[in-house]
């Protein structure tokens, strides 16, 4: 019995260490880590067999392996579910590629950026209302559709379209449904994400010319508040990677070039209010 029941602690101890692993742990170890992302190609996307395709994921799971592991579980959710899906402890890291703003900040630790991109707007195909700009909505008295969650909401209230004019979806999907049935006048979001709606539907494109309401922003990934540690080691190989030939050529395929390399500016700078 005394046996037993050194043997019982013994499992209970290394059962409570293994539990205690922090999740650099486990990358160095070679453990499978969940990496959360939105359905919004070319940035972050799953694949037929749900692998994780689009720009940001390839970003990751090149920095993963230099990390020290290949596997990976992907966990597909609404945008505006990521960042509580994080906490709540669904995935261990958000690769959707969200833009390093100060009230996301106060919610997660982001890496340095990414990239550096700014929105883009979809019309019905002929742009019947003449539309290049936030402004050229607000001004028409027209709806603009984007998704919750989306900086592009905020974006469209500080240009002054007025809130009931802003109809708020669940993703990229229900934006090009909207502006298709005329439900809104346009539909904006990440520029590869419209670009994207307007490259396989005919019905829409891209208001051009279109002078972006934002100034540009930067993504990176996210990470737990209390994992400094895991986005310092992140960083630390991204520092070298980000621009690199091998960079250029995992994320070249989704349409990121150089022009969308980050400028410089940091996550400090991005995340002071």
């Amino acid at each position: 019995m005394a046996a037993l029941g050194v043997a019982a602690l013994a499992t209970a101890w290394f059962a409570g260490s293994a539990s205690a692993q922090t999740l650099l742990e486990k990358i160095k170890s070679g453990g499978t880590i969940r990496i959360g992302f939105s359905n919004t190609p070319p940035s972050a996307y799953p694949g037929k067999n749900n692998e994780p395709l689009g720009f940001f994921n390839a970003v990751t799971l090149d920095i993963l392996k230099k990390l020290g592991t290949t596997k990976v579980e992907p966990i597909v959710a609404e945008w505006g579910s990521l960042i509580p899906g994080l906490q709540a402890g669904r995935f261990d890291i958000i690769t959707g590629g969200m833009y390093i703003l100060p009230e996301r900040c106060r919610n997660v630790l982001f890496s340095e950026p990414i990239g550096k991109f700014t929105e883009g707007l979809i019309v019905p195909k002929g742009n019947p209302e003449d539309l290049h700009s936030f402004g050229d909505i607000r001004d028409k008295g027209l709806t603009l559709v984007t998704a919750a969650g989306y900086e592009t909401v905020k974006t469209a209230k500080d240009v002054g379209i007025p809130e009931n004019r802003i109809m708020q979806v669940a993703g990229p999907a229900e934006i090009l449904q909207a502006v298709k049935a005329g439900r809104a006048a346009g539909g904006s979001a990440f520029y590869f994400t419209v670009k994207d709606l307007a490259d396989k539907d005919a019905s829409v494109e891209l208001a051009n010319p279109y002078s972006p309401s934002e100034k540009p922003g930067y993504s990176g990934i996210a990470f737990l508040p209390n994992q400094q540690a895991e986005v310092d080691a992140f960083n630390k190989v991204l520092k070298d990677y980000i621009g690199s030939d091998e960079m250029m050529k995992s994320v070249g395929k989704y349409g990121y070039t150089k022009i969308h390399l980050p400028d410089g500016t940091t996550t400090a700078e991005l995340c002071k209010e």
